[in-house]
């Protein structure tokens, strides 16, 4: 794989923070939600979104 440039690091970075801070916001309202649906949506999405933010770490290693 070809080095990332500096733009490209700061670009991925910055998603990698923003999956992280949804995923935190996510799991937040999952865990204050009484409904059982949005409960479970709500926590779909966070899994997602930090499988996303695993997807975007590999680019780094």
């Amino acid at each position: 794989m070809a080095q990332l440039n500096q733009q490209e690091l700061e670009n991925l970075r910055h998603l990698i923070g923003s999956h992280e801070t949804g995923a935190q916001k996510l799991e937040t309202y999952s865990q204050q939600c009484s409904d059982p649906e949005f409960k479970q949506m709500f926590q779909q999405s966070a899994n997602s979104a930090r499988q996303t933010k695993q997807k975007l770490l590999s680019f780094l290693g």
